[in-house]
């Protein structure tokens, strides 16, 4: 398995707005750098067999235009795919619909950044509550199960294990310092700090079920 400590550090966050047509839209950004090449991350991302591994099965017709469905989890339509550079889509879950960008960036032959954008309305009542944590928490776990996958696909977690290792003290530490990161991103992104830690503390307790 993978440090806590270590995946938390690896990874980029960055929380901030951005003026849609429809009006204002609040933005966070996760990335992280992956011991492999573009083509091989490419994969990890878009083929099911490998999705379903390190996160959800997924089905659908999976090419621009098409509609995608995670089990138990989102969906949406594939506006944009740009192998293997990146793909964009809605992401649709329990009533709301927002947006993703996946970015992929090659930083040597076998290191590719991978850089994931999602969009939200301002009226997002999650957002309002939790702050970019309401879905940071969220991506950093799925973050968490690609590093192990890429690194070792045959001693990673299984995501059916890593649902069990999120309710385990390790699971809950992984949690905590990721509600904290995606504070200090909001912070730096203009919230007062005043505002952003209460909701990054009910970020915390909402993936933990305190």
């Amino acid at each position: 398995m993978i440090d806590v400590k270590q995946q938390i550090s690896a990874v980029r966050r960055t929380a901030g707005s951005r003026r849609l047509e429809a009006g204002e839209a609040r933005v966070s950004t996760i990335s992280e750098t992956f011991d492999t090449g573009i083509d091989d991350l490419w994969d990890v991302v878009t083929d099911p067999e490998r999705i379903r591994r390190w996160f959800l099965p997924v089905a659908g017709d999976l090419r621009e235009g098409g509609n995608f469905q995670i089990e138990n989890h989102a969906g949406g339509t594939i506006s944009r795919c740009d192998k293997p550079q990146g793909y964009a889509a809605t992401w649709e879950y329990g009533g709301d619909v927002s947006w993703i960008e996946v970015r992929l960036t090659a930083e040597g032959p076998d290191r590719t950044r991978l850089e994931l954008e999602h969009v939200a309305h301002v009226a997002d009542e999650f957002w309002e509550k939790f702050g970019p944590g309401a879905t940071g928490l969220g991506w950093d776990s799925m973050f968490y199960g690609m590093a192990g996958h890429v690194s070792d696909a045959e001693t990673a977690l299984t995501p059916a294990d890593a649902v069990a290792w999120l309710a385990t003290d390790e699971g809950h530490e992984f949690l905590r310092l990721s509600a904290d990161a995606w504070t200090e991103a909001d912070i730096a992104g203009g919230t007062d700090a005043d505002e952003a830690r209460p909701k990054g503390d009910r970020s915390y307790a909402a993936y933990t079920g305190g």
